[in-house]
């Protein structure tokens, strides 16, 4: 007889049990759900926040690695960077200058209606005093602390590539690379 008693004891707190998960269950899910949207809403914000200006309207050019020609800067480059003041041991502000040395390198669209005109090896080759001094007054522009911070390099390929095609008029050339980069 104790037996079936606690056999009726355990189904009836068994049964307590669902019935509260699922009440539970019902009250969580749709705090979950609201929690969820806000975060979205959240992260839609800061996604905006986070576009730079005017490039909400731009489309990314994607081109197939068929389509594209990778023209090199012969040698490295040996860019002055922006002098940076640094204190001393004794408190004494000094002046330090800083070097990237570095391969740059630019991904042409070979389909693009420019190509033709520009974007041959011969072309670029014409204009690499060009394209030399634009890659050196951007780097310029920017410190050492600049350059290796997180986004540093990105955002220096991206105004590289900035100052490249507005030499040409022309967005041929979609991408910047740089490789074996050394600070000096």
């Amino acid at each position: 007889m104790k037996k079936n008693i606690l056999s009726l004891i355990i189904l009836v707190l068994l049964i307590v049990n669902i019935a509260l998960t699922a009440i539970m269950m019902f009250n969580v899910t749709s705090t979950n759900k609201k929690v969820a949207d806000l975060v979205g809403n959240i992260a839609t914000v800061m996604n905006l926040e986070l576009t730079p200006p005017g490039g909400a309207g731009e489309e990314v050019q994607e081109v197939s690695l068929a389509d594209t020609e990778v023209y090199s800067i012969a040698g490295a480059m040996t860019l002055a960077l922006a002098p940076e003041t640094v204190m001393d041991a004794n408190g004494k502000a000094t002046t330090k200058q800083s070097y990237l040395i570095c391969n740059v390198s630019f991904s042409v669209n070979t389909k693009h209606e420019d190509y033709k005109t520009y974007g041959s090896a011969e072309a670029l080759a014409g204009r690499d005093a060009l394209i030399k001094d634009a890659v050196s007054s951007v780097v310029s522009k920017h410190t050492l602390a600049e350059l290796q911070a997180d986004p540093g390099l990105d955002k220096l390929k991206a105004e590289i590539l900035q100052a490249v095609q507005n030499i040409y008029q022309s967005d041929f050339i979609y991408k910047v690379s740089i490789s074996d980069v050394k600070y000096g």
